[in-house]
């Protein structure tokens, strides 16, 4: 299956005085997961509901499919959508739940029992929803999501609520939407499971961007980590060739201003043994913290 991009062009949203969106301009891809970041506030979900044709923008337009959705003529069938795991009945079953999106979007019945087994929920199907985890809502949610196998996929928070196993799981399943060719765009405000997900990021802070690069760009440089028994001995060295913030801690040396390869080189030059040699990065978080502070 061949996904469609999801185009956002000049969008802004504006609450009275307040800015929630401020000429936001991206372009989600397929194939690859989209990590949507930013802090509280940032104007994550309001530009997700723009998308999705729920608020009206300011200014500017938002396409999928080259379109805007309302006039898509099977919107479930090019997009599903999880922002909100409490939007369902309580006292309507899951499965019943799912059979009544499918009979109003021309669903195939069958493909309710589908969705159902790919989240895990077909032996509490018949289970009233208000009765539901958090963790199972949300698992209803990205079943009501892909009902439609849709091309595109939009989802707010997915993992909220979900055990470590669930988590692991959903990291799995949305991967291998992708990797199917399909544009899938996941918010998120945990980092460490963002930096394992997605491929490329978007990430915004008052309502405004400030990056859209690969997860690998994002996380800046933070030295060389060194593992040798000569530590002290090589961490002298390192500093009259001009290297910066070497500080022996045993044998570990975590050099700044240096490239591996010219620390590689200065090792065999003064046949010093190395255990490890490794560029660091720094975290997701931390690179994320910096550039939103």
């Amino acid at each position: 299956m061949l996904g469609r991009m999801i185009e956002v062009s000049g969008l802004s949203k504006r609450y009275g005085d307040v800015i929630a969106v401020d000429d936001l301009t991206f372009d989600v891809k397929p194939g690859v997961v989209t990590g949507f970041l930013g802090p509280n506030g940032a104007g994550k979900t309001t530009t997700m509901r723009m998308v999705l044709g729920l608020d009206a923008p300011t200014s500017g337009q938002a396409r999928v499919h080259g379109a805007r959705l309302a006039d898509l003529p099977e919107p479930m069938r090019a997009v599903g959508a999880l922002l909100d795991a409490g939007a369902v009945h309580p006292r309507r079953s899951a499965r019943d739940h799912l059979r009544c999106l499918a009979v109003s979007n021309r669903l195939a019945r069958q493909r309710v029992d589908e969705v159902l087994d790919l989240v895990g929920l077909t032996a509490v199907a018949h289970r009233h929803a208000g009765a539901f985890s958090l963790g199972m809502k949300q698992r209803l949610g990205l079943a009501a999501a892909l009902l439609g196998d849709p091309s595109v996929l939009i989802l707010d928070e997915p993992v909220n609520g979900l055990d470590p196993e669930g988590i692991v799981w959903i990291r799995g399943l949305v991967r291998r939407l992708a990797a199917e060719g399909r544009t899938v765009l996941v918010s998120s405000h945990l980092m460490a499971e963002t930096a394992v997900t997605a491929d490329r990021l978007i990430v915004v802070a008052r309502g405004r961007l400030i990056a859209d690069t690969t997860v690998e760009a994002f996380a800046r440089p933070d030295g060389v980590l060194v593992r040798t028994p000569e530590a002290r001995r090589f961490a002298r060295v390192l500093v009259t060739e001009g290297a910066s913030g070497v500080d022996p801690a045993g044998d570990e040396l975590v050099v700044q201003g240096m490239s591996e390869r010219r620390i590689g080189e200065l090792a065999a030059a003064e046949g010093v043994v190395l255990y490890e040699l490794t560029p660091r990065r720094a975290s997701l978080e931390e690179a994320f913290m910096e550039l939103t502070r």
